[in-house]
């Protein structure tokens, strides 16, 4: 039987992004064990913190599967180690998880296993392509990742731009990158306790909303002066609700939204649980999205997922996931965007039309159909 192992090290106490991705591979990765005939481990390293403290504890989600090794070194001195492949010491990390037949590194990088084929996850390559939009400590990914292609069997990518971008950019031969699509972490028909919308008070006034980390990527900016524009020159009743952490350079966007005219209609809601940020898709008259690069662009899924219809940007990822059922923008355009905001929410007809066709969109994208197309690339080395 084939083994897999799988590195959930990236899952934090409150997971997003690449601790989203992992969780939900890992689940769905399991519940085809039984079908597809193999046996599914699951790596963990704590954090240099966790390990200078003797905490070895596994996050609350890892801890509930079966096969876990923890690897009793911090991923900061494992990373150095991993710069001399022949070191011993791998070799008897290895073995710590059974000696899979596959190992997948799932956040940038994978070790020099002795005994495993070596997978890799690359999300994007936004500190290739933009490096502006990214923090210091991502733009240092290009030489970990440049060293581990040098023993990857297989490099895994989510979306069909980021394939193009890795061939293009880190010259890896088309036929060694397999793009696995993701998937919403929404049920279609997902439903609100009183609790959540007792906790989420976002008054009587209708909303446009966004979702994501604010950083300088996401173009938060230019959407609040849309917004700003929108007020103005169209007199809409609307909010703007910002929902997500604050990411790198989010500076800016707080200095936009005290400079703005319409302050007192921009909303910022920080980190909300899952119930939470659905019952905010739910009740938003549009989801916008302006983003100027993604790998794969999730919460455009989530929304269509959850029947808000979209706009959002026409370059990287995003017209792939969106596919005919959002307005696509120029995201380095206030004016486009303004005008698909206000087509959107002045025009009922066109709304309905947008979350059927959204719901049919994200129809083709689930969390199976990622599992079994990964399943397929550990095959492809077998």
């Amino acid at each position: 039987m084939v083994r897999v192992v799988v590195d959930a090290t990236p899952v934090l106490p409150k997971p997003s992004g690449v601790g989203l991705y992992v969780l939900n591979l890992l689940w769905a990765l399991r519940s085809l064990q039984s079908t597809e005939n193999f046996s599914l481990g699951v790596a963990y390293q704590p954090s240099l913190k966790n390990w200078l403290r003797g905490n070895l504890a596994l996050p609350e989600a890892i801890a509930v599967h079966d096969d876990v090794a923890v690897l009793p070194l911090p991923v900061r001195l494992l990373n150095l180690l991993a710069q001399a492949p022949k070191n011993p010491i791998l070799g008897q990390l290895e073995h710590r998880f059974g000696q899979p037949d596959v190992y997948h590194g799932t956040n940038y990088a994978v070790y020099p296993c002795r005994y495993s084929q070596r997978v890799m996850t690359i999300y994007d390559l936004s500190f290739l392509r933009y490096p502006e939009y990214v923090t210091a400590v991502v733009r240092t990914y290009s030489q970990r990742v440049r060293q581990c292609l040098d023993w990857t069997d297989l490099v895994v990518t989510i979306s069909e731009s980021s394939k193009r971008d890795i061939v293009e950019l880190l010259g890896v031969p088309p036929e060694l990158v397999w793009v696995t699509p993701l998937a919403s972490r929404y049920a279609d028909d997902a439903q609100a306790s009183s609790d959540v919308v007792k906790a989420v008070d976002l008054g009587d006034r209708p909303y446009i909303l966004f979702v994501s980390t604010l950083e300088p990527r996401k173009n938060v900016v230019r959407l609040i002066q849309a917004f700003d524009r929108l007020k103005t020159q169209h007199q809409i009743d609307h909010q703007l609700v910002l929902v997500g952490q604050k990411g790198w350079q989010f500076e800016p966007i707080f200095e936009a939204i005290a400079a703005s005219p319409w302050r007192h209609h921009i909303r910022h809601l920080d980190y909300l649980s899952d119930a939470e940020v659905a019952y905010c898709y739910q009740n938003a008259d549009v989801f916008a999205y302006p983003s100027l690069y993604e790998g794969f662009g999730l919460p455009v899924l989530e929304a269509m997922t959850l029947g808000c219809p979209v706009v959002t940007a026409n370059t990287s990822s995003l017209p792939e996931v969106a596919g005919d059922a959002a307005l696509l923008i120029d995201p380095t355009s206030v004016e486009d965007l303004a005008e698909a905001l206000e087509r959107v929410v002045g025009d009922r007809p066109l709304r309905q039309t947008m979350i059927a066709k959204g719901y049919q969109q994200a129809a083709q994208f689930s969390w199976t159909r990622t599992a079994k197309s990964t399943l397929a690339a550990y095959r492809s080395l077998l």
